[in-house]
């Protein structure tokens, strides 16, 4: 099998991805951006390295030379507060990576995490792969100019990127609105605030996620390609707390506060996820209910 090397190994979708590799049998190595705090199942090395640090990044590379290499390590929050760490580590930092994945030569498959956010602001039908980007906030522009990046390097390194869109599991951060709500389940609270209800999204299950990058990895008809990651349907915030309250007993009051309502709100990320299932035949095995119910401990 092979050996794997996952940048934020340590990160929320890291650490299902460390697990699902070494489970199908492959050597799974971690890059983090600190001492990882809790072991991570079946993850058989790691080092610390930030992407901004080219020679570190050249000098782990060397150090493992890796088979595979999947890049998951990026700022993922949307309204994160500090632009100009969003750009450096997303943009600056995979460049820093691809460049010293191909200075080291050794990886036959590379797995970039995008984001579906570079889609923007679409309001009707399954958005696919031929969609033209429209990203309407500095997330998203930097995923993209991520991708554009990758693109210098597409006659050099055995690139896959993948788009997924918005997932979840156990083990989110409580700034993303899912595990927030929860949160508030858990604690019993009567109240929340939060942004707007009527947004919709693609939820898909972290479980799934990693399963999905897994095959791709595993599958060398993906080189060279762009995939969305997605459950193919789209659901209200609305919805979303409707099914939470069901699974979990809880009644709470929901508010909108206009201080969680983000400029540019994407309205509607809806995707279609023919082109991996077409290649790879992987399905997602968690709906959204069964992913809620995970998360509440039901």
């Amino acid at each position: 099998m092979s050996r794997i090397l996952i940048t934020g190994v340590d990160g929320f979708t890291g650490r299902y991805l460390a697990t699902a590799l070494a489970g199908q049998g492959h050597e799974v190595v971690g890059i983090s951006h600190s001492a990882i705090a809790t072991p991570i199942e079946g993850l058989a090395s790691s080092h610390i390295c930030d992407l901004t640090d080219a020679q570190g990044l050249k000098d782990v590379l060397l150090a493992v030379r890796p088979d595979k290499v999947a890049h998951l390590a990026a700022i993922a929050f949307v309204s994160h507060g500090v632009v100009e760490d969003i750009y450096r580590t997303n943009v600056v930092g995979s460049r820093n990576l691809l460049e010293a994945i191909s200075a080291v030569g050794s990886a036959d498959v590379v797995l970039l995490a995008s984001s579906a956010n570079i889609y923007g602001n679409r309001v009707s039908g399954a958005i696919d792969e031929t969609v033209a980007p429209d990203p309407i906030n500095d997330y998203a522009v930097s995923k993209l100019t991520m991708e554009f990046v990758a693109r210098l390097y597409e006659e050099r390194l055995p690139i896959i990127i993948a788009r997924p869109f918005n997932y979840t599991g156990v083990g989110q951060a409580i700034n993303f609105v899912i595990p927030k709500i929860i949160d508030h389940v858990r604690r019993g609270a009567t109240t929340i605030e939060l942004g707007n209800l009527d947004v919709a999204r693609d939820f898909s299950d972290v479980r799934d996620v990693v399963l999905a990058y897994a095959a791709l990895l595993n599958d060398p008809a993906a080189i060279g390609q762009v995939f969305n990651i997605c459950s193919g349907n789209a659901q209200t915030l609305r919805d979303v707390i409707a099914m939470i309250q069901e699974i979990s007993g809880h009644d709470f009051n929901v508010t909108v506060n206009p201080a969680f309502v983000r400029e540019n709100e994407v309205k509607m990320l809806w995707g279609d996820r023919s082109k991996i299932e077409n290649l790879t035949g992987q399905r997602p095995i968690h709906d959204l209910r069964d992913t809620l119910a995970w998360m509440l401990g039901r």
